[in-house]
Protein backbone atom coordinates (compact mmCIF):
# COMPACT_ATOMS: atom_id res chain seq x y z
CA UNK A 1 0.00 0.00 0.00
CA UNK A 2 0.96 3.65 -0.74
CA UNK A 3 0.17 5.47 3.16
CA UNK A 4 -2.05 8.31 2.93
CA UNK A 5 -0.92 10.70 5.97
CA UNK A 6 -2.87 12.67 8.09
CA UNK A 7 -0.74 14.45 11.03
CA UNK A 8 -2.91 15.10 13.91
CA UNK A 9 -0.95 17.45 16.62
CA UNK A 10 1.77 20.33 15.25
CA UNK A 11 3.54 20.63 18.70
CA UNK A 12 6.68 20.27 19.52
CA UNK A 13 6.65 16.36 18.52
CA UNK A 14 4.42 17.01 15.63
CA UNK A 15 7.00 19.41 14.34
CA UNK A 16 9.56 16.49 14.24
CA UNK A 17 7.54 13.65 12.88
CA UNK A 18 6.11 15.86 9.83
CA UNK A 19 9.88 16.70 9.27
CA UNK A 20 10.58 13.09 9.29
CA UNK A 21 7.72 12.31 6.79
CA UNK A 22 7.93 14.91 4.45
CA UNK A 23 12.05 14.61 4.22
CA UNK A 24 11.57 10.59 3.71
CA UNK A 25 9.06 11.33 0.80
CA UNK A 26 11.23 14.55 -0.72
CA UNK A 27 14.24 11.88 -0.97
CA UNK A 28 12.13 9.02 -2.06
CA UNK A 29 12.66 7.02 1.02
CA UNK A 30 8.96 6.39 1.59
CA UNK A 31 6.69 5.33 -0.58
CA UNK A 32 3.93 7.23 0.77
CA UNK A 33 1.83 10.85 0.81
CA UNK A 34 1.68 13.67 3.47
CA UNK A 35 -1.65 14.53 2.41
CA UNK A 36 -3.35 16.92 5.72
CA UNK A 37 -2.31 18.33 9.02
CA UNK A 38 -4.49 18.93 12.04
CA UNK A 39 -3.92 21.16 15.21
CA UNK A 40 -6.42 23.29 17.66
CA UNK A 41 -4.41 26.31 17.05
CA UNK A 42 -5.13 26.91 12.83
CA UNK A 43 -2.15 29.11 12.72
CA UNK A 44 0.30 25.93 13.81
CA UNK A 45 -1.64 23.78 10.98
CA UNK A 46 -1.48 26.39 8.43
CA UNK A 47 2.24 26.56 8.75
CA UNK A 48 2.97 23.23 8.82
CA UNK A 49 1.14 22.46 5.66
CA UNK A 50 2.55 25.66 4.04
CA UNK A 51 6.65 24.56 5.08
CA UNK A 52 5.53 20.76 3.27
CA UNK A 53 3.73 21.81 0.49
CA UNK A 54 0.19 20.58 1.12
CA UNK A 55 -3.12 21.96 0.76
CA UNK A 56 -5.03 20.30 3.47
CA UNK A 57 -5.07 21.79 6.92
CA UNK A 58 -7.37 21.82 10.14
CA UNK A 59 -8.40 22.48 13.50
CA UNK A 60 -11.07 19.33 12.67
CA UNK A 61 -9.61 15.68 14.20
CA UNK A 62 -12.66 14.05 13.16
CA UNK A 63 -12.27 15.58 9.52
CA UNK A 64 -8.92 13.61 8.88
CA UNK A 65 -9.84 10.72 10.16
CA UNK A 66 -13.74 10.15 8.52
CA UNK A 67 -11.89 10.80 5.64
CA UNK A 68 -11.23 8.58 2.78
CA UNK A 69 -8.58 10.08 1.29
CA UNK A 70 -6.40 9.41 4.45
CA UNK A 71 -5.34 5.61 5.18
CA UNK A 72 -2.83 6.31 7.95
CA UNK A 73 -2.95 9.08 11.02
CA UNK A 74 -0.10 9.51 13.43
CA UNK A 75 -1.00 11.07 16.48
CA UNK A 76 0.95 13.65 17.92
CA UNK A 77 -1.30 15.65 20.53
CA UNK A 78 -0.65 15.64 24.38
CA UNK A 79 -1.44 12.45 26.29
CA UNK A 80 -5.00 12.75 27.42
CA UNK A 81 -5.87 12.83 23.68
CA UNK A 82 -4.22 9.91 22.13
CA UNK A 83 -6.99 7.63 23.71
CA UNK A 84 -10.04 9.05 22.04
CA UNK A 85 -8.28 10.09 18.64
CA UNK A 86 -6.51 6.03 18.51
CA UNK A 87 -10.27 4.63 19.17
CA UNK A 88 -11.59 6.88 16.31
CA UNK A 89 -9.07 6.19 13.88
CA UNK A 90 -9.06 2.24 14.27
CA UNK A 91 -12.65 2.17 14.46
CA UNK A 92 -12.53 4.46 10.79
CA UNK A 93 -10.21 1.64 9.78
CA UNK A 94 -6.62 3.92 9.58
CA UNK A 95 -3.61 2.60 10.24
CA UNK A 96 -1.83 4.41 13.19
CA UNK A 97 1.27 5.91 14.84
CA UNK A 98 0.83 7.24 18.59
CA UNK A 99 3.39 8.91 20.15
CA UNK A 100 4.12 7.43 23.63
CA UNK A 101 2.73 6.72 26.26
CA UNK A 102 -0.09 5.45 24.48
CA UNK A 103 -2.85 6.75 27.45
CA UNK A 104 -2.44 8.37 30.62
CA UNK A 105 -3.10 5.09 32.67
CA UNK A 106 -2.79 1.39 31.95
CA UNK A 107 -6.24 0.62 31.55
CA UNK A 108 -6.52 3.41 28.78
CA UNK A 109 -3.60 1.77 27.01
CA UNK A 110 -5.46 -1.60 27.31
CA UNK A 111 -8.15 -0.42 25.30
CA UNK A 112 -6.61 1.33 22.80
CA UNK A 113 -4.54 -2.34 22.19
CA UNK A 114 -7.78 -3.83 22.26
CA UNK A 115 -9.46 -1.93 19.69
CA UNK A 116 -6.70 -1.68 17.15
CA UNK A 117 -6.46 -5.75 17.55
CA UNK A 118 -10.16 -5.60 16.55
CA UNK A 119 -9.92 -3.42 14.11
CA UNK A 120 -6.80 -5.45 12.23
CA UNK A 121 -5.48 -1.89 11.71
CA UNK A 122 -1.41 -1.77 11.65
CA UNK A 123 0.08 0.23 14.64
CA UNK A 124 3.08 1.54 16.08
CA UNK A 125 3.94 3.74 19.23
CA UNK A 126 6.74 6.29 19.21
CA UNK A 127 9.22 4.15 21.76
CA UNK A 128 12.02 5.48 19.26
CA UNK A 129 15.13 3.82 21.47
CA UNK A 130 13.72 0.28 19.70
CA UNK A 131 15.34 2.18 16.99
CA UNK A 132 18.20 3.61 18.36
CA UNK A 133 21.81 2.76 16.83
CA UNK A 134 23.52 3.04 20.05
CA UNK A 135 21.21 0.65 22.02
CA UNK A 136 21.19 -2.02 18.75
CA UNK A 137 24.41 -2.22 18.59
CA UNK A 138 24.60 -2.56 22.17
CA UNK A 139 22.12 -5.25 22.41
CA UNK A 140 24.35 -6.84 19.47
CA UNK A 141 27.55 -6.91 22.02
CA UNK A 142 26.42 -8.04 25.31
CA UNK A 143 24.33 -10.91 23.45
CA UNK A 144 27.79 -12.87 23.88
CA UNK A 145 27.92 -16.00 26.11
CA UNK A 146 31.27 -15.36 27.39
CA UNK A 147 29.84 -12.17 29.30
CA UNK A 148 28.05 -14.66 31.48
CA UNK A 149 24.73 -13.36 33.53
CA UNK A 150 23.84 -9.46 34.05
CA UNK A 151 24.72 -9.01 37.44
CA UNK A 152 22.89 -5.24 36.94
CA UNK A 153 21.71 -2.57 35.36
CA UNK A 154 22.11 1.19 36.25
CA UNK A 155 20.32 4.29 34.09
CA UNK A 156 20.34 7.96 34.81
CA UNK A 157 17.77 9.62 32.55
CA UNK A 158 17.59 13.66 33.23
CA UNK A 159 16.55 16.82 31.26
CA UNK A 160 15.13 19.46 32.41
CA UNK A 161 10.83 20.02 32.93
CA UNK A 162 9.34 20.05 29.71
CA UNK A 163 7.13 23.11 30.18
CA UNK A 164 10.09 25.28 29.64
CA UNK A 165 12.78 26.12 26.88
CA UNK A 166 12.25 25.06 23.53
CA UNK A 167 9.00 22.97 24.47
CA UNK A 168 5.99 24.13 23.06
CA UNK A 169 2.76 24.17 25.86
CA UNK A 170 3.51 23.70 29.58
CA UNK A 171 0.79 21.02 29.60
CA UNK A 172 2.93 18.77 30.85
CA UNK A 173 2.18 20.14 34.65
CA UNK A 174 -1.25 18.97 34.55
CA UNK A 175 -2.02 15.58 35.92
CA UNK A 176 -5.28 15.68 33.88
CA UNK A 177 -3.68 15.59 30.75
CA UNK A 178 -0.40 14.11 31.15
CA UNK A 179 -1.61 11.32 33.82
CA UNK A 180 2.12 11.76 35.90
CA UNK A 181 5.22 12.96 35.19
CA UNK A 182 8.69 12.11 34.54
CA UNK A 183 8.07 8.18 34.59
CA UNK A 184 5.66 7.62 32.35
CA UNK A 185 6.25 11.01 30.20
CA UNK A 186 10.16 10.27 29.72
CA UNK A 187 10.91 7.50 30.99
CA UNK A 188 8.50 5.10 29.69
CA UNK A 189 11.10 5.22 27.46
CA UNK A 190 14.01 3.61 29.79
CA UNK A 191 11.86 1.10 31.51
CA UNK A 192 11.12 -0.15 27.79
CA UNK A 193 15.10 -0.26 27.26
CA UNK A 194 15.74 -1.52 30.46
CA UNK A 195 13.71 -5.07 29.89
CA UNK A 196 14.76 -4.99 26.23
CA UNK A 197 18.32 -4.91 27.36
CA UNK A 198 18.17 -7.18 30.70
CA UNK A 199 15.31 -9.31 29.81
CA UNK A 200 12.14 -10.29 31.98
CA UNK A 201 11.57 -8.08 34.70
CA UNK A 202 10.22 -10.55 37.97
CA UNK A 203 9.50 -7.38 40.36
CA UNK A 204 10.23 -3.87 41.28
CA UNK A 205 10.17 -1.23 44.06
CA UNK A 206 9.69 2.19 43.89
CA UNK A 207 9.40 5.99 44.91
CA UNK A 208 8.72 9.08 43.74
CA UNK A 209 8.89 12.65 44.91
CA UNK A 210 7.53 16.09 43.41
CA UNK A 211 9.73 18.71 44.20
CA UNK A 212 8.64 21.57 41.68
CA UNK A 213 5.04 20.99 43.17
CA UNK A 214 2.41 20.41 40.51
CA UNK A 215 -0.06 17.89 41.51
CA UNK A 216 0.49 14.18 40.29
CA UNK A 217 3.17 15.04 37.97
CA UNK A 218 6.79 13.65 40.06
CA UNK A 219 9.87 15.12 38.71
CA UNK A 220 11.90 12.48 40.70
CA UNK A 221 11.20 8.77 40.43
CA UNK A 222 13.52 6.01 41.97
CA UNK A 223 12.90 2.40 41.07
CA UNK A 224 15.08 -0.69 42.09
CA UNK A 225 14.23 -3.64 39.68
CA UNK A 226 14.64 -7.70 39.87
CA UNK A 227 15.61 -9.48 36.63
CA UNK A 228 14.63 -13.11 35.87
CA UNK A 229 18.15 -13.71 35.44
CA UNK A 230 18.98 -12.76 38.89
CA UNK A 231 20.35 -9.40 38.07
CA UNK A 232 19.16 -6.24 39.96
CA UNK A 233 18.77 -3.08 37.90
CA UNK A 234 18.60 0.78 39.00
CA UNK A 235 16.13 3.59 37.08
CA UNK A 236 16.76 7.05 38.36
CA UNK A 237 14.44 9.79 36.45
CA UNK A 238 14.72 13.01 37.23
CA UNK A 239 12.90 16.67 35.84
CA UNK A 240 15.38 19.43 36.78
CA UNK A 241 15.42 23.37 35.93
CA UNK A 242 19.04 23.41 34.59
CA UNK A 243 17.88 24.63 31.44
CA UNK A 244 21.53 24.54 29.92
CA UNK A 245 21.91 21.06 30.46
CA UNK A 246 21.08 19.03 27.88
CA UNK A 247 18.57 15.55 27.69
CA UNK A 248 20.74 12.54 28.82
CA UNK A 249 21.24 9.02 29.44
CA UNK A 250 23.82 7.19 31.31
CA UNK A 251 23.76 3.46 30.97
CA UNK A 252 26.27 0.85 32.76
CA UNK A 253 25.87 -2.96 32.32
CA UNK A 254 27.70 -5.34 34.58
CA UNK A 255 28.04 -8.71 33.79
CA UNK A 256 29.97 -11.36 35.19
CA UNK A 257 33.16 -11.12 32.75
CA UNK A 258 32.52 -7.63 31.39
CA UNK A 259 31.16 -3.87 31.43
CA UNK A 260 29.44 -1.91 28.89
CA UNK A 261 28.44 2.22 29.01
CA UNK A 262 26.91 4.60 26.85
CA UNK A 263 26.59 7.96 28.00
CA UNK A 264 24.32 8.99 24.62
CA UNK A 265 20.70 7.79 23.75
CA UNK A 266 20.97 7.43 19.82
CA UNK A 267 24.27 8.17 18.46
CA UNK A 268 27.54 8.01 19.98
CA UNK A 269 30.20 6.34 21.29
CA UNK A 270 30.34 2.33 23.27
CA UNK A 271 32.83 2.05 25.93
CA UNK A 272 33.86 -1.90 27.26
CA UNK A 273 35.93 -4.01 29.23
CA UNK A 274 35.77 -7.90 29.20
CA UNK A 275 37.68 -10.93 30.39
CA UNK A 276 38.75 -11.43 27.27
CA UNK A 277 39.16 -7.29 26.30
CA UNK A 278 41.68 -6.11 29.22
CA UNK A 279 42.04 -3.27 27.82
CA UNK A 280 39.29 -0.52 27.99
CA UNK A 281 37.77 -0.95 23.93
CA UNK A 282 35.93 2.12 22.18
CA UNK A 283 33.49 1.63 19.56
CA UNK A 284 33.11 5.40 18.08
CA UNK A 285 30.18 6.72 16.72
CA UNK A 286 31.06 5.92 13.23
CA UNK A 287 31.63 2.51 14.14
CA UNK A 288 28.57 2.49 15.59
CA UNK A 289 26.32 3.91 12.87
CA UNK A 290 28.54 1.20 10.23
CA UNK A 291 27.34 -1.84 12.47
CA UNK A 292 23.87 -0.77 13.29
CA UNK A 293 22.95 0.11 8.94
CA UNK A 294 24.59 -3.99 8.88
CA UNK A 295 21.92 -5.09 11.68
CA UNK A 296 19.29 -3.70 10.03
CA UNK A 297 19.97 -3.31 6.11
CA UNK A 298 20.21 0.66 5.47
CA UNK A 299 22.45 1.77 3.11
CA UNK A 300 24.95 4.28 4.87
CA UNK A 301 23.69 7.17 1.94
CA UNK A 302 20.22 6.84 3.17
CA UNK A 303 21.28 6.91 6.85
CA UNK A 304 23.09 9.71 6.58
CA UNK A 305 21.17 11.60 4.12
CA UNK A 306 17.74 11.61 5.93
CA UNK A 307 17.18 9.51 9.17
CA UNK A 308 17.76 10.99 12.59
CA UNK A 309 15.92 10.45 16.01
CA UNK A 310 12.34 10.85 14.94
CA UNK A 311 12.76 10.38 11.26
CA UNK A 312 13.90 6.68 11.89
CA UNK A 313 10.90 5.63 13.34
CA UNK A 314 8.88 7.53 10.62
CA UNK A 315 11.16 5.63 8.40
CA UNK A 316 10.19 1.90 9.71
CA UNK A 317 6.59 2.35 10.15
CA UNK A 318 6.07 3.56 6.42
CA UNK A 319 8.27 1.33 5.09
CA UNK A 320 6.09 -1.47 7.41
CA UNK A 321 2.80 -0.30 5.73
CA UNK A 322 4.60 0.18 2.46
CA UNK A 323 5.51 -3.53 2.40
CA UNK A 324 1.83 -4.66 4.13
CA UNK A 325 3.65 -6.19 7.04
CA UNK A 326 3.18 -5.03 10.67
CA UNK A 327 5.41 -2.35 12.11
CA UNK A 328 7.52 -2.43 15.37
CA UNK A 329 7.14 -1.56 17.94
CA UNK A 330 3.69 -1.74 17.92
CA UNK A 331 0.83 -1.32 20.93
CA UNK A 332 1.74 -4.66 22.32
CA UNK A 333 5.06 -2.97 23.32
CA UNK A 334 4.02 0.13 24.52
CA UNK A 335 1.17 -1.62 26.34
CA UNK A 336 3.99 -3.83 28.07
CA UNK A 337 5.96 -0.57 28.92
CA UNK A 338 2.72 0.71 30.69
CA UNK A 339 2.46 -2.60 32.82
CA UNK A 340 5.79 -1.65 34.44
CA UNK A 341 4.77 2.37 34.47
CA UNK A 342 1.71 1.02 36.23
CA UNK A 343 3.67 -1.53 38.61
CA UNK A 344 5.91 1.52 39.69
CA UNK A 345 3.50 3.82 40.33
CA UNK A 346 1.93 1.24 42.27
CA UNK A 347 4.96 0.58 44.51
CA UNK A 348 5.17 4.10 45.34
CA UNK A 349 1.92 4.92 46.40
CA UNK A 350 2.51 2.07 48.97
CA UNK A 351 5.15 3.29 50.46
CA UNK A 352 7.73 1.13 48.07
CA UNK A 353 6.14 -2.42 48.45
CA UNK A 354 7.42 -5.08 46.23
CA UNK A 355 5.27 -5.51 43.30
CA UNK A 356 5.46 -8.74 41.05
CA UNK A 357 5.34 -8.11 37.69
CA UNK A 358 4.35 -10.73 34.89
CA UNK A 359 5.97 -8.49 31.89
CA UNK A 360 7.74 -10.37 29.31
CA UNK A 361 10.28 -8.58 27.33
CA UNK A 362 9.28 -8.28 23.39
Amino acid sequence: MRPQIGIIGAGFIGRFHARGVHGLIRLGLADADYVAVCDHVPERAESFARIAGIGWHTTDPDELIASPTIDTIYICTPTAEHKPLALKAAAAGKHIFCEKPLARNLADAQEMYDAVRSAGVRHQVGLILRHSPIFTVLKELISDPSLGRLMTALLRDDQFFPIQGHYISDWRKDIAVTGGGTLIEHSIHDLDLLAWLAGDIESLRAETRNFAGHEGVEDLASVSLRFANGGAGQLVSIWHNVLDRPSGRLLELFFENGYFTVQDDFFGTIRYQTGATPEAVEVPEDEVRRRYLEIVGLESDVFDSALSKYSLADYFFLRALAEERDPFPGFDVGLHAHELVDAVYRSAAEGGEEITTDFRAT
